[in-house]
């Protein structure tokens, strides 16, 4: 019985190795696999990187309607002048006018302060001041609804202070008031590429090797019908085991040097949040290209054709991205939806590199997506075993 166990265990490492060597003559053959397994990694993560930089929007243009012209006014619009967001580019003669700057691009808000203004403050009643922001643009729109928040906070500090001297109360020379300060972590500087831009690219690597598997598969399934069984493709004799552990070694020994670009070297270069230590993301990852090695070749049943992996592209893209939790919170999310996200293993990837890279979590602290990567990796073993074994037998 163990000479048995002993050469049918040798027979099964032959047949992987012999799974993989094939697999990976195929890969660096074939076009097709060659932009999805590697242009689409590289290339991407700098396209979008370069995109989005510089990612923080400063000295954004800002017309000013003022219908007060008094000295508050104009120094409430010096300080506004003197925030890192806005550039007054001109003053309109009334809010038409600012509406037109605006539709030819001239500015990108407008500020109107009413005529009453100076009045209001004198009978100590709050004055409304007016802000029309363009929202083609959610960054800039971002930026200005936090420098005038500043605004507002200074300005009404300054007027409290101003009241108390009235009073002929002390002034002790500091702003009255609570002080505020921000502290933000992982994305130090508040760039909208910092905080995209780590989740993204651990997408890239999923999508990148589901893409170019569904593709192989459609390439497989070609053949057979070119072949019409005369004689079999390529793996098909050999056990499903085989074949999706052969094919698997392959994928991940091609993506764990591509991981090791993207995750590190691409965040370090555009200089994004990168804290964590290369072990541990390293680490991280590794059940995530696992998991999504094995649910490409699930996908397989998909692919009767080489376009099939165009379809994959087209339905699961735009989908993984949102049920990641990246564009919109899981939490806020339908329970059917966030069970969705689970079964997706960049979703866990996402949660557990991101902590890693930004916030410097150790591999311990990450635990919860980890272990539950390697779940998704035994879930989609079983069912990409499942898919071969029916081809196989079909075929």
């Amino acid at each position: 019985m163990l000479k048995g166990f002993v050469i049918d265990t040798k027979e099964w490492l032959l047949e992987t190795a012999r799974i993989f060597r094939h697999e990976m003559s195929l890969v660096f053959s074939d076009v097709g696999v060659i932009l999805f397994f590697f242009f689409l990694p590289i290339v991407y993560p700098i396209i979008y990187s370069l995109i989005y930089n510089p990612e923080v929007t400063r000295d954004m243009p800002v017309a000013v309607v003022d219908n007060s012209r008094t000295a508050m006014s104009r120094e409430f619009i010096r300080h506004a002048d003197a925030t890192e967001a806005i550039k007054i580019c001109g003053y309109a003669a009334n809010l038409q006018e600012a509406k037109e700057w605006m539709a030819d691009k001239k500015c990108f808000a407008v500020i109107e302060i009413p005529s009453d203004y100076t009045e209001d403050l004198g009978r100590a009643e709050q004055p409304q001041i007016q802000f029309y922001s363009d929202m083609t643009l959610l960054l800039r729109y971002r930026t200005f609804t936090s420098a005038i928040a500043d605004l507002q906070i200074a300005t009404g500090a300054q007027l409290r202070q101003m009241t108390l001297d009235d009073l002929g109360m002390p002034s002790t020379g500091e702003p009255s008031g609570i002080s505020s300060f921000g502290f933000p972590m992982g994305d130090t500087q508040q760039g909208f590429a910092s905080f995209i831009i780590p989740g993204i690219v651990v997408l890239i690597l999923q999508q990148s090797m589901i893409l170019g598997i569904v593709l192989l598969g459609g390439t497989r399934a070609e053949q057979r019908r070119r072949l019409k069984g005369s004689l079999p493709v390529t793996g098909d004799s050999m056990s499903p085991s085989a074949q999706i552990f052969g094919r698997t070694l392959c994928y991940t020994i091609i993506y764990i040097p591509l991981s090791i670009y993207i995750l590190h070297y691409v965040l370090h270069f555009f200089h994004y949040p990168h804290e964590g230590a290369v072990i541990d993301y390293i680490l991280f990852i590794l059940p995530m290209l696992l998991a999504s090695a094995m649910l490409g070749q699930t996908l397989n049943i998909m692919a009767t054709e080489r376009e099939s992996a165009f379809i994959i592209v087209v339905f699961t893209s735009v989908a993984f991205l949102f049920l990641s939790g990246l564009t919109w919170p899981r939490y806020a999310m339908t329970p059917f939806l966030s069970w969705l996200g689970d079964i997706v293993p960049a979703t866990w990837g996402l949660e557990g590199f991101v902590r890693i890279n930004s916030n410097n979590a150790t591999l311990g602290l990450v635990s919860r997506p980890w272990f539950w990567l390697w779940g998704l990796t035994l879930v989609y073993t079983a069912t990409a075993y499942l898919v071969t074994r029916w081809q196989t037998r079909r075929n």
